[in-house]
């Protein structure tokens, strides 16, 4: 019985540590953006065409990506469900 109340436990323990990892991640995120918006200030007032040339590669540039970033996404699912076969065994058993 104390085992599945420590399992419980843990699990919760390891969700609470998850959404404040998940939360700081968007702080992050959002302290991104910002950094960028300023470096591309300073680029505009630096030197105006490069940065209006920047902005009118950066779609491009995104849209050439964009395949590498769907196969990523696909690879990433693959290697997820052999991941999950793999450990069938393991979780039936308990361990």
């Amino acid at each position: 019985m104390t085992s599945i109340a420590n399992t419980n436990q843990s699990q919760y323990a390891v969700k609470k540590n998850l959404d404040i990892l998940r939360k700081e991640i968007r702080i992050l995120s959002k302290e991104a953006h910002l950094v960028k918006f300023l470096l591309w200030l300073i680029l505009f007032v630096l030197c105006w065409p490069l940065a209006i040339l920047a902005l009118l590669i950066y779609p491009l540039v995104w849209l050439i990506l964009l395949p590498f970033r769907i196969m990523g996404i696909a690879v990433t699912s693959v290697l997820a469900v052999f991941k999950a076969i793999i450990m069938l065994p393991a979780r039936i058993l308990g361990g």
